[in-house]
């Protein structure tokens, strides 16, 4: 130590004075001093690793503890603390597990890291018993994170209800909102979502900045853009995204979660800014902060983008990225995988790998056998798809979607007999085991196949299976009778008793006006016939039509018609098609000049192949009438000579 130091004695009163104002920097100092003079003091150690953790220096908090193994005893929550904000979640989890008799607050530091690692039935067993315990001014931020544990467990599947609280806060609205959500209640989620933004904007002054409440309310504005994404209204969602992105919010988990909503809404558009934001979400520090469904599902987003973006290669190691880290997300990793082969033209290895996938997890054997028969499909193997989903047990096989798909494979291929086989197993294997749901769709459909086909019985019994789910089904009833008719006409006699009468049926119509009205004119007609003028009417008349009178179009003749004259049967022919019709003559000289420039005629038609003689093309036979338009010619000077003799 330095010339002069105090003693211990003061040092401490020192800390105690600089503990009680807050000054931690300075009560770091002297807490090293006192370790520095007296390494084995246990208090300085103490004061030192309080001081570390208000300055969030949790390295520092982890290097003390490591240099002062044996000073560390009863400081497990601290250490367990500092393992905790540093992301060591498992790590301080083991810390508060090997406390004996914990007190309350490394039980309630324990529900926490249970929080973080996703135990959310741990977590929810701890803080209830936190909440029995304890009575003080955190009361609120319990009940808070409550809530947040059981809108985990409803969002994982487990039914849990939501306890009665008895603070009113936005961050407990907030959560009860969230879990109408995991609920599927969105209309009840939005209005709670609502009061919540109502009671956070009236727990700030008036003198509040804007930009505070904001950071408050853009996590319920964003759940409110997602409940409007989950209900259709993605314009509505996409404004409330964007929005929270300009304000830039501090948590970059809100970011994050904006950002992959707008990438799944644009989906194959806007591939540039989807790729930028993706990448701004896939960011190592923005993944600590989300959940694990929370990555998993940005995973997802990120391959089906390069899907988008014929990134073939990219996508098929997300996926295997994907099965390995999230492995209940086998199934829409595979799918994706298979998609991802089949657009590079590797259909049949995607076939294999569904098969394989199927094989190896049954659970979901059955959905790896419908995508296989869907590629088959879209090959247009019909004859291997059939043969495939003929491979399903009676539990697949026998639900009425794979019977339909099935029926219309057998008919399209060409065996109808086949068809009528599947749908009495159909029937009769339903009927054994007297399946839950409704099958009204799969009886009538057997029914109206069996009639078709000629097998009267057998679609008597889907009829009777139909009937029995609604007595009251007169089209069933008169179907039924039908197919009685053909093979026991007794039992068709007897259930046409049960039918209803024809005036049950027909309470309103007017057997008489029907008769009287002539259904050889039409339906245009008939409700001509039934307007009738209220004027023309007197009371106590019946209700007759009056006749309308046809208006005449006056005829207009042109005004050289003249009656004596037959008109020309040419008139309705165009100009150019009449007998009449003489073409303009074209006085532009068509003839173009040959050879070169001052050459003679006589030159010229030397080269010219069209006046070479033997030339046998068919434009000199048709257009070569000179000869007899320069003897014409000549006829015509010879009498202008013979004239001018005779004067003289």
């Amino acid at each position: 130590m330095e010339q002069g130091d105090p003693n211990r004695h003061t040092l401490y009163v020192e800390l105690q004075k600089y503990g009680q104002v807050g000054d931690h920097e300075r009560t770091l100092k002297l807490a090293n001093k006192i370790l520095h003079s007296y390494p084995h003091d246990a208090k300085a150690f103490h004061v030192r690793i309080y001081s570390l953790i208000h300055l969030s220096r949790f390295e520092d908090v982890l290097l003390a503890f490591k240099k002062h193994p044996d000073l560390g005893q009863g400081l497990e929550f601290e250490k367990a603390y500092a393992m905790y904000r540093l992301n060591k979640v498992k790590e301080a989890l083991d810390v508060l597990e090997a406390v004996q008799d914990p007190p309350l607050k490394i039980t309630e530091l324990k529900a926490q890291v249970y929080y973080r690692l996703e135990r959310f039935q741990d977590c929810f067993d701890s803080y209830r018993e936190v909440l029995k315990l304890t009575d003080d001014d955190f009361d609120d931020e319990r009940q808070t994170n409550l809530a947040a544990i059981v809108v985990n467990l409803c969002a994982n599947g487990k039914d849990q209800e939501m306890p009665q609280f008895t603070s009113e806060t936005y961050e407990l609205a907030y959560n009860e909102a969230c879990h109408l959500i995991a609920k599927g209640r969105f209309i009840d989620a939005e209005k709670k979502l609502k009061y919540a933004e109502k009671l956070c904007r009236d727990a700030f002054d008036d003198d509040a900045p804007v930009e505070d409440i904001d950071e408050e309310l853009n996590v319920i504005k964003l759940q409110q853009a997602y409940v409007h994404h989950a209900q259709g209204r993605e314009k509505e969602a996409m404004q409330i995204y964007s929005s929270t992105l300009k304000k830039k919010p501090s948590d970059i988990a809100l970011l994050a979660v904006a950002n992959n909503n707008i990438v799944a809404i644009n989906r194959d558009q806007n591939l540039f800014d989807s790729k930028k934001k993706m990448k701004a979400t896939l960011n190592e520090a923005t993944q600590l902060k989300l959940t694990a469904s929370q990555k998993r599902t940005v995973s997802i987003n990120n391959c089906l983008l390069n899907i988008y973006t014929n990134q073939g290669d990219q996508a098929l190691a997300i996926c295997d990225d994907l099965m390995a880290k999230h492995p209940e997300a086998k199934e829409t990793a595979v799918l994706m995988k298979a998609a991802v082969l089949m657009r590079e033209g590797k259909a049949e290895e995607a076939r294999k790998l569904l098969e394989k996938v199927g094989k190896e997890t049954p659970s979901i054997g059955l959905k790896m056998c419908l995508a296989k028969v869907q590629l088959l499909l879209l090959e247009g193997m019909l004859w291997e798809a059939r043969k495939e989903l003929a491979t399903l047990d009676d539990d697949s096989l026998f639900k009425p979607g794979i019977v339909s798909s099935l029926v219309t494979l057998y008919l399209e291929v060409g065996e109808p007999e086949q068809a009528a086989k599947l749908f009495e197993k159909a029937v009769s294997w339903n009927q054994k085991n007297k399946t839950v749901g409704d099958l009204s769709a799969l009886w009538r459909q057997a029914a109206d196949f069996h009639l078709r086909s000629g097998k009267p019985q057998v679609a008597a019994s889907s009829l009777e299976e139909l009937l029995k789910m609604n007595s009251r089904d007169v089209i069933t009833l008169a179907r039924l009778i039908i197919a009685y008719a053909q093979f026991d006409t007794e039992k068709a006699n007897r259930l046409s008793k049960e039918l209803p009468h024809l005036i049950d049926l027909t309470p309103n119509i007017d057997a008489g006006a029907l008769e009287s009205s002539s259904w050889m004119m039409g339906l245009k007609a008939i409700k001509k016939a039934a307007k009738v003028d209220p004027v023309q009417q007197t009371p106590g008349t019946p209700n007759v039509a009056l006749k309308k009178k046809k208006s005449r179009r006056r005829k207009r003749l042109p005004k050289n018609y003249d009656p004596n004259v037959d008109p020309d049967p040419e008139r309705w022919l165009p100009k150019r098609e009449r007998s009449t019709f003489k073409k303009k003559k074209d006085r532009r000289n068509k003839e173009v000049g040959k050879g070169t420039q001052g050459g003679s005629a006589h030159a010229a038609d030397q080269y010219d192949i069209t006046k070479m003689a033997g030339s046998s093309q068919k434009k000199e036979v048709t257009t070569s009438p000179m000869p007899e338009v320069r003897q014409s010619q000549q006829q015509r000077k010879a009498q202008q000579k013979k004239k001018k003799k005779g004067k003289r």
